[in-house]
Protein backbone atom coordinates (compact mmCIF):
# COMPACT_ATOMS: atom_id res chain seq x y z
CA UNK A 1 0.00 0.00 0.00
CA UNK A 2 2.82 2.24 0.69
CA UNK A 3 4.93 1.45 -2.30
CA UNK A 4 1.59 2.18 -4.33
CA UNK A 5 0.94 5.92 -2.30
CA UNK A 6 5.28 6.58 -3.10
CA UNK A 7 4.54 5.76 -6.75
CA UNK A 8 1.35 7.87 -7.01
CA UNK A 9 3.12 10.48 -5.58
CA UNK A 10 6.01 10.07 -7.58
CA UNK A 11 3.53 10.24 -10.46
CA UNK A 12 1.97 13.48 -9.47
CA UNK A 13 5.09 15.21 -8.75
CA UNK A 14 6.75 14.61 -11.97
CA UNK A 15 3.49 15.74 -13.59
CA UNK A 16 3.75 18.83 -11.76
CA UNK A 17 7.07 19.56 -12.62
CA UNK A 18 6.45 19.31 -16.49
CA UNK A 19 4.07 21.07 -16.36
CA UNK A 20 5.95 24.07 -13.73
CA UNK A 21 8.59 23.46 -16.58
CA UNK A 22 6.06 24.11 -19.70
CA UNK A 23 4.84 27.06 -17.63
CA UNK A 24 8.33 29.05 -17.07
CA UNK A 25 9.48 27.85 -20.69
CA UNK A 26 8.24 31.15 -22.53
CA UNK A 27 9.51 34.35 -22.11
CA UNK A 28 6.05 35.98 -21.30
CA UNK A 29 5.23 33.46 -18.86
CA UNK A 30 8.36 34.20 -17.24
CA UNK A 31 7.47 37.62 -17.09
CA UNK A 32 4.41 36.64 -15.28
CA UNK A 33 6.01 35.29 -12.13
CA UNK A 34 8.12 37.44 -11.91
CA UNK A 35 8.44 39.91 -8.80
CA UNK A 36 9.80 43.58 -9.52
CA UNK A 37 11.13 46.17 -6.83
CA UNK A 38 9.51 49.82 -7.93
CA UNK A 39 11.54 52.71 -7.18
CA UNK A 40 10.19 56.31 -6.85
CA UNK A 41 11.57 59.31 -6.93
CA UNK A 42 10.35 62.53 -5.03
CA UNK A 43 10.21 66.32 -4.22
CA UNK A 44 11.94 66.31 -0.81
CA UNK A 45 9.14 68.60 0.81
CA UNK A 46 8.29 67.40 3.97
CA UNK A 47 7.35 64.94 4.45
CA UNK A 48 9.24 63.18 1.89
CA UNK A 49 12.56 61.59 2.72
CA UNK A 50 14.27 60.85 -0.75
CA UNK A 51 13.63 57.66 -3.09
CA UNK A 52 10.85 55.16 -1.70
CA UNK A 53 11.04 51.48 -3.16
CA UNK A 54 7.86 49.37 -3.49
CA UNK A 55 7.02 45.44 -4.11
CA UNK A 56 4.94 45.23 -7.37
CA UNK A 57 3.48 41.87 -8.55
CA UNK A 58 2.79 41.68 -11.68
CA UNK A 59 0.52 38.68 -11.42
CA UNK A 60 -2.02 40.91 -9.63
CA UNK A 61 -0.81 44.21 -10.24
CA UNK A 62 -0.64 44.67 -6.54
CA UNK A 63 2.04 47.31 -5.13
CA UNK A 64 3.35 47.02 -1.72
CA UNK A 65 5.60 49.94 0.33
CA UNK A 66 8.98 48.78 1.96
CA UNK A 67 9.86 52.17 2.42
CA UNK A 68 12.56 54.83 2.18
CA UNK A 69 14.91 53.48 -0.50
CA UNK A 70 17.61 56.35 0.53
CA UNK A 71 17.76 59.64 1.96
CA UNK A 72 18.47 62.25 -0.77
CA UNK A 73 17.43 65.96 -2.01
CA UNK A 74 14.92 66.54 -4.65
CA UNK A 75 15.03 62.85 -6.59
CA UNK A 76 13.20 64.09 -9.73
CA UNK A 77 14.57 61.58 -12.13
CA UNK A 78 15.47 58.28 -11.67
CA UNK A 79 17.35 55.98 -14.37
CA UNK A 80 18.27 52.31 -14.04
CA UNK A 81 21.85 51.06 -15.45
CA UNK A 82 21.08 48.17 -17.83
CA UNK A 83 22.80 45.54 -15.68
CA UNK A 84 20.33 46.13 -12.98
CA UNK A 85 23.20 46.57 -9.96
CA UNK A 86 22.88 50.55 -10.26
CA UNK A 87 20.72 53.22 -9.97
CA UNK A 88 21.50 57.31 -10.98
CA UNK A 89 19.01 60.46 -9.77
CA UNK A 90 19.21 63.74 -10.18
CA UNK A 91 19.12 66.01 -6.91
CA UNK A 92 17.15 69.14 -8.76
CA UNK A 93 18.60 71.59 -6.82
CA UNK A 94 20.24 75.14 -7.68
CA UNK A 95 23.35 74.98 -5.59
CA UNK A 96 25.91 72.09 -5.45
CA UNK A 97 28.70 73.14 -2.94
CA UNK A 98 28.93 76.36 -3.67
CA UNK A 99 28.56 76.49 -7.33
CA UNK A 100 25.55 77.34 -9.44
CA UNK A 101 24.39 73.79 -9.98
CA UNK A 102 22.47 70.36 -8.79
CA UNK A 103 23.95 67.25 -8.57
CA UNK A 104 23.94 63.78 -9.68
CA UNK A 105 23.51 60.49 -6.75
CA UNK A 106 24.76 57.10 -7.48
CA UNK A 107 23.39 54.08 -5.70
CA UNK A 108 24.16 50.40 -5.02
CA UNK A 109 20.47 48.45 -5.59
CA UNK A 110 20.26 45.81 -2.92
CA UNK A 111 17.63 43.87 -4.93
CA UNK A 112 16.23 42.09 -1.51
CA UNK A 113 15.90 44.73 0.44
CA UNK A 114 15.13 47.40 -1.89
CA UNK A 115 17.72 49.17 0.11
CA UNK A 116 19.86 51.50 -2.03
CA UNK A 117 23.67 52.49 -0.88
CA UNK A 118 25.29 55.80 -1.60
CA UNK A 119 27.96 55.56 -3.47
CA UNK A 120 29.00 59.23 -4.47
CA UNK A 121 27.68 62.54 -5.83
CA UNK A 122 29.11 64.55 -8.69
CA UNK A 123 28.22 67.95 -9.55
CA UNK A 124 25.64 67.98 -12.48
CA UNK A 125 27.53 71.51 -14.07
CA UNK A 126 23.97 73.28 -14.02
CA UNK A 127 21.14 74.21 -11.64
CA UNK A 128 18.26 72.53 -11.71
CA UNK A 129 18.99 69.25 -13.38
CA UNK A 130 15.59 67.33 -14.39
CA UNK A 131 16.49 64.14 -16.32
CA UNK A 132 19.37 61.58 -16.76
CA UNK A 133 19.24 58.44 -18.25
CA UNK A 134 22.50 55.59 -18.69
CA UNK A 135 23.34 54.64 -22.29
CA UNK A 136 23.24 50.83 -23.77
CA UNK A 137 26.48 50.06 -22.75
CA UNK A 138 26.05 51.03 -19.34
CA UNK A 139 29.87 53.12 -19.52
CA UNK A 140 27.84 56.73 -19.98
CA UNK A 141 25.64 58.60 -17.74
CA UNK A 142 23.47 61.40 -19.33
CA UNK A 143 21.84 64.85 -17.83
CA UNK A 144 20.03 67.73 -18.78
CA UNK A 145 19.85 70.99 -16.89
CA UNK A 146 16.93 72.87 -17.06
CA UNK A 147 17.63 75.79 -15.08
CA UNK A 148 20.80 75.96 -16.78
CA UNK A 149 19.83 75.08 -20.09
CA UNK A 150 22.63 72.40 -20.44
CA UNK A 151 23.94 68.82 -20.64
CA UNK A 152 26.62 66.75 -19.57
CA UNK A 153 28.17 63.37 -19.63
CA UNK A 154 29.58 61.23 -16.82
CA UNK A 155 31.64 58.13 -17.10
CA UNK A 156 30.28 55.04 -15.20
CA UNK A 157 33.16 53.75 -12.68
CA UNK A 158 33.45 49.74 -12.76
CA UNK A 159 31.86 50.29 -9.05
CA UNK A 160 28.82 52.51 -10.41
CA UNK A 161 30.02 55.14 -9.06
CA UNK A 162 30.22 58.73 -11.55
CA UNK A 163 33.13 60.09 -12.46
CA UNK A 164 33.16 64.11 -13.20
CA UNK A 165 31.41 65.11 -16.08
CA UNK A 166 33.72 64.62 -19.23
CA UNK A 167 31.55 66.62 -21.68
CA UNK A 168 29.15 69.65 -21.42
CA UNK A 169 27.49 71.98 -23.93
CA UNK A 170 25.50 75.13 -22.99
CA UNK A 171 22.39 75.51 -25.23
CA UNK A 172 21.94 79.52 -26.41
CA UNK A 173 18.84 81.54 -27.28
CA UNK A 174 15.38 81.93 -26.73
CA UNK A 175 11.77 81.33 -28.20
CA UNK A 176 8.59 83.44 -28.31
CA UNK A 177 7.20 83.07 -24.55
CA UNK A 178 9.21 85.39 -22.83
CA UNK A 179 8.20 84.07 -19.58
CA UNK A 180 9.24 80.39 -20.02
CA UNK A 181 11.26 80.84 -23.07
CA UNK A 182 13.53 83.39 -22.73
CA UNK A 183 16.52 81.26 -22.36
CA UNK A 184 16.93 77.24 -22.79
CA UNK A 185 15.96 75.36 -20.94
CA UNK A 186 17.55 71.50 -21.67
CA UNK A 187 14.73 68.99 -20.35
CA UNK A 188 15.51 65.43 -21.42
CA UNK A 189 18.37 63.51 -23.02
CA UNK A 190 17.29 60.31 -25.02
CA UNK A 191 19.46 57.68 -26.49
CA UNK A 192 18.87 56.10 -29.79
CA UNK A 193 18.20 52.61 -30.31
CA UNK A 194 21.75 52.44 -31.53
CA UNK A 195 23.30 54.20 -29.25
CA UNK A 196 24.67 56.58 -31.93
CA UNK A 197 23.04 60.02 -31.29
CA UNK A 198 21.50 61.73 -28.35
CA UNK A 199 18.37 63.67 -29.19
CA UNK A 200 17.89 66.78 -26.09
CA UNK A 201 14.67 68.81 -26.15
CA UNK A 202 14.63 72.02 -24.84
CA UNK A 203 11.30 73.66 -23.77
CA UNK A 204 13.13 76.88 -23.75
CA UNK A 205 14.45 77.04 -27.30
CA UNK A 206 11.50 74.81 -29.14
CA UNK A 207 13.83 72.13 -30.13
CA UNK A 208 15.32 68.73 -30.18
CA UNK A 209 19.01 68.97 -30.55
CA UNK A 210 21.00 65.44 -31.91
CA UNK A 211 23.82 64.90 -31.20
CA UNK A 212 26.24 62.01 -32.66
CA UNK A 213 27.95 60.25 -29.95
CA UNK A 214 31.55 59.30 -30.61
CA UNK A 215 32.34 55.62 -30.50
CA UNK A 216 33.78 55.55 -26.87
CA UNK A 217 31.16 57.88 -25.59
CA UNK A 218 33.63 59.94 -24.05
CA UNK A 219 32.22 63.20 -25.94
CA UNK A 220 29.25 64.25 -28.18
CA UNK A 221 29.01 66.70 -31.10
CA UNK A 222 25.85 68.42 -32.85
CA UNK A 223 24.88 65.91 -35.58
CA UNK A 224 24.85 66.43 -39.53
CA UNK A 225 21.13 67.48 -39.06
CA UNK A 226 21.82 69.44 -35.72
CA UNK A 227 18.03 70.23 -34.58
CA UNK A 228 14.68 69.52 -35.47
CA UNK A 229 12.21 72.74 -34.67
CA UNK A 230 8.95 72.81 -33.02
CA UNK A 231 5.92 75.15 -33.31
CA UNK A 232 6.77 78.19 -31.37
CA UNK A 233 5.50 78.12 -27.63
CA UNK A 234 5.40 74.59 -27.85
CA UNK A 235 8.04 73.93 -25.17
CA UNK A 236 9.39 70.01 -26.26
CA UNK A 237 9.82 68.01 -23.17
CA UNK A 238 10.19 64.51 -23.32
CA UNK A 239 10.87 62.29 -26.41
CA UNK A 240 10.37 58.77 -27.23
CA UNK A 241 11.38 56.21 -29.78
CA UNK A 242 9.33 53.44 -31.33
CA UNK A 243 11.17 50.16 -30.50
CA UNK A 244 11.92 50.00 -34.28
CA UNK A 245 14.14 53.31 -34.10
CA UNK A 246 12.00 54.53 -37.35
CA UNK A 247 10.37 56.92 -35.53
CA UNK A 248 10.13 60.08 -32.80
CA UNK A 249 7.77 61.10 -30.45
CA UNK A 250 8.05 64.79 -28.33
CA UNK A 251 5.30 65.82 -26.21
CA UNK A 252 5.07 69.39 -25.87
CA UNK A 253 4.21 70.76 -22.53
CA UNK A 254 3.35 74.17 -23.04
CA UNK A 255 0.98 73.61 -26.11
CA UNK A 256 -0.05 70.11 -24.88
CA UNK A 257 0.55 68.22 -28.15
CA UNK A 258 2.74 65.42 -29.68
CA UNK A 259 4.73 65.35 -32.18
CA UNK A 260 5.88 62.72 -34.74
CA UNK A 261 8.86 62.63 -36.64
CA UNK A 262 10.76 60.61 -38.90
CA UNK A 263 13.85 59.55 -37.43
CA UNK A 264 17.05 59.17 -39.85
CA UNK A 265 19.64 56.74 -37.98
CA UNK A 266 22.49 57.30 -40.50
CA UNK A 267 22.15 61.56 -39.92
CA UNK A 268 19.91 61.57 -36.26
CA UNK A 269 18.02 63.85 -38.53
CA UNK A 270 13.76 64.28 -37.91
CA UNK A 271 11.40 64.74 -40.01
CA UNK A 272 8.09 65.27 -38.60
CA UNK A 273 5.25 63.53 -39.66
CA UNK A 274 2.01 65.07 -37.33
CA UNK A 275 1.51 66.94 -34.71
CA UNK A 276 -1.90 66.21 -32.73
CA UNK A 277 -3.38 67.81 -28.95
CA UNK A 278 -3.17 65.68 -25.99
CA UNK A 279 -6.42 66.53 -24.68
CA UNK A 280 -10.05 66.10 -25.66
CA UNK A 281 -12.02 68.54 -28.03
CA UNK A 282 -14.19 71.08 -26.04
CA UNK A 283 -11.70 71.00 -23.09
CA UNK A 284 -10.69 74.81 -21.81
CA UNK A 285 -9.01 74.32 -18.40
CA UNK A 286 -4.83 74.63 -17.87
CA UNK A 287 -3.08 72.48 -18.99
CA UNK A 288 0.50 71.16 -19.15
CA UNK A 289 1.88 68.04 -20.51
CA UNK A 290 4.76 65.61 -18.61
CA UNK A 291 5.96 62.08 -19.54
CA UNK A 292 5.70 60.47 -22.77
CA UNK A 293 5.91 56.28 -23.20
CA UNK A 294 5.72 53.66 -26.14
CA UNK A 295 4.39 50.45 -25.72
CA UNK A 296 6.69 47.79 -25.83
CA UNK A 297 4.50 46.13 -28.39
CA UNK A 298 4.60 49.29 -30.57
CA UNK A 299 1.05 50.21 -30.87
CA UNK A 300 0.26 52.25 -28.24
CA UNK A 301 1.33 55.74 -27.21
CA UNK A 302 0.39 56.99 -23.65
CA UNK A 303 1.15 61.10 -22.65
CA UNK A 304 0.29 62.38 -19.19
CA UNK A 305 -1.85 65.84 -18.77
CA UNK A 306 -1.35 68.12 -15.72
CA UNK A 307 -4.52 70.16 -15.37
CA UNK A 308 -6.48 67.69 -17.07
CA UNK A 309 -5.09 65.07 -14.36
CA UNK A 310 -5.40 61.94 -17.45
CA UNK A 311 -3.69 59.86 -19.81
CA UNK A 312 -4.04 60.45 -23.28
CA UNK A 313 -4.17 57.45 -25.49
CA UNK A 314 -2.58 57.17 -29.19
CA UNK A 315 -3.12 54.19 -31.11
CA UNK A 316 0.40 54.01 -33.54
CA UNK A 317 -0.10 53.60 -36.74
CA UNK A 318 2.12 49.83 -38.06
CA UNK A 319 3.49 51.58 -41.69
CA UNK A 320 3.62 55.42 -40.95
CA UNK A 321 4.35 55.44 -37.56
CA UNK A 322 1.74 58.48 -36.95
CA UNK A 323 -0.82 58.57 -34.09
CA UNK A 324 -4.68 58.28 -33.84
CA UNK A 325 -6.42 59.46 -30.35
CA UNK A 326 -8.34 56.88 -28.69
CA UNK A 327 -8.90 58.18 -25.40
CA UNK A 328 -8.22 59.42 -21.86
CA UNK A 329 -7.87 57.71 -18.17
CA UNK A 330 -8.08 59.67 -15.23
CA UNK A 331 -5.29 58.96 -13.37
CA UNK A 332 -7.15 59.53 -10.21
CA UNK A 333 -5.47 62.17 -8.74
CA UNK A 334 -3.61 65.78 -9.39
CA UNK A 335 -0.88 66.18 -11.74
CA UNK A 336 0.20 63.07 -13.19
CA UNK A 337 4.16 64.14 -13.08
CA UNK A 338 5.38 61.04 -14.74
CA UNK A 339 4.53 57.43 -15.17
CA UNK A 340 5.77 53.80 -16.25
CA UNK A 341 4.81 50.64 -17.95
CA UNK A 342 5.73 47.77 -15.93
CA UNK A 343 8.55 45.61 -17.50
CA UNK A 344 6.14 42.76 -18.50
CA UNK A 345 4.18 45.67 -20.40
CA UNK A 346 0.45 44.63 -18.67
CA UNK A 347 0.05 47.56 -16.75
CA UNK A 348 0.86 51.60 -16.15
CA UNK A 349 1.80 53.07 -13.03
CA UNK A 350 0.53 56.86 -12.62
CA UNK A 351 2.64 59.10 -10.37
CA UNK A 352 0.31 62.14 -8.97
CA UNK A 353 2.37 64.64 -7.97
CA UNK A 354 0.58 67.06 -6.40
CA UNK A 355 -2.32 64.18 -4.67
CA UNK A 356 0.49 62.33 -3.52
CA UNK A 357 -0.82 58.79 -4.75
CA UNK A 358 0.22 56.26 -6.82
CA UNK A 359 -2.15 54.07 -9.23
CA UNK A 360 -1.86 51.45 -11.29
CA UNK A 361 -3.49 50.48 -14.13
CA UNK A 362 -4.18 47.26 -16.36
CA UNK A 363 -3.26 47.94 -20.39
CA UNK A 364 -5.54 46.39 -22.88
CA UNK A 365 -3.46 44.23 -25.14
CA UNK A 366 -5.79 44.53 -27.93
CA UNK A 367 -6.88 48.38 -27.71
CA UNK A 368 -4.55 50.16 -25.22
CA UNK A 369 -6.95 51.37 -23.14
CA UNK A 370 -6.36 51.43 -19.34
CA UNK A 371 -8.90 50.60 -16.16
CA UNK A 372 -7.44 51.16 -12.88
CA UNK A 373 -6.84 48.06 -11.04
CA UNK A 374 -7.62 49.20 -7.56
CA UNK A 375 -4.28 49.14 -6.16
CA UNK A 376 -2.98 52.36 -5.16
CA UNK A 377 -0.16 53.30 -2.77
CA UNK A 378 0.31 56.94 -0.77
CA UNK A 379 3.81 58.60 -1.52
CA UNK A 380 4.18 61.72 -1.09
CA UNK A 381 5.36 64.13 -3.86
CA UNK A 382 5.90 60.92 -6.30
CA UNK A 383 7.78 62.56 -9.69
CA UNK A 384 9.86 59.34 -11.25
CA UNK A 385 8.80 55.63 -11.40
CA UNK A 386 11.62 53.04 -12.21
CA UNK A 387 11.68 49.31 -12.07
CA UNK A 388 14.40 46.46 -10.98
CA UNK A 389 14.12 43.31 -11.02
CA UNK A 390 13.96 41.96 -7.59
CA UNK A 391 15.34 38.86 -5.68
CA UNK A 392 14.94 36.75 -2.79
CA UNK A 393 15.57 39.00 0.42
CA UNK A 394 18.68 37.87 2.48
Amino acid sequence: MRAMLFVNLCAALAILASVFSGAVSSGAERNAIARWIMYVGTYTRPPSKGIYSCRFDPATGKVTLIGVAAETDNPSFLAIHPNQRFIYAVNETSTYRGESAGSISAFAIDAGTGKLRLLNQVSSRGPGPCHVTVDKSGKWVFAANYDGGSIAAFPVRPDGSLGEASTFVQHQGSSVNRERQGEPHAHAVTISPDNRFLLVADLGLDRVFAYRMDPTGREFSPGNAPFAPLAAGSGPRHTAFRPDGKTVYVINEMLSTLTAFGYDSARGGLRELQTVSTLPAGFTGNNSTAEIAVHPNRRFLYGSNRGHDSIAIFLIDEGKGTLTAAGHASTLGHTPRNFAIDPTGQYLIAANQDSSNIVVFRIDPKAGGLTPTGATLEIPYPVCVAFVAASTPR
